[in-house]
């Protein structure tokens, strides 16, 4: 494996980040192997593989098809990157702003094989729960 390096991971963040925008799952799942394994808070235990990585993404993305992601900075690591990201997710009649980081590793083919995503979700859960009893 080599070593990434911040252009390479800016150039990589600026095609893939916007894939997370729009409710476009194909388009996502196109940045990952058929093996990849994804983790993120919602599924702290992660999933392995295409078909369970889509059908993930088919409902976040449904949940969330304006939420917008940009890269803050891309730490060069081996076989990737550590991604730290900025996240704007409307909720209700409010934006929450989340930053978190993941880890982001490629297979020989440069599919992302590896993506674990880590962040604080207590505000965007307050604001969920607010916006519930709001209806």
């Amino acid at each position: 494996m080599r070593t990434w390096t911040r252009q390479e991971a800016r150039a990589f963040a600026a095609r893939w980040l916007p894939a997370w925008t729009g409710n476009d799952p194909e388009r996502l799942g196109a940045f990952y192997a058929d093996d990849a394994f994804y983790s993120d808070p919602g599924i702290p235990a992660g999933v392995r593989g295409k078909a369970p990585l889509l059908a993930y993404f088919r409902k976040l993305l449904a949940r969330n098809p304006e939420w917008t992601w940009t890269q803050i900075e891309g730490i060069p690591m081996e076989g990737g990157f550590l991604n730290k990201w900025n996240a704007m997710i409307p909720v209700g009649d409010e934006t929450v702003e989340c930053v978190g980081v993941c880890l982001v590793q490629f297979d020989a083919a440069g599919l992302i094989s590896r993506n674990e995503v880590y962040f604080d979700r207590a505000e965007l859960l307050a604001a969920v729960q607010c916006a519930s009893r709001k209806r």
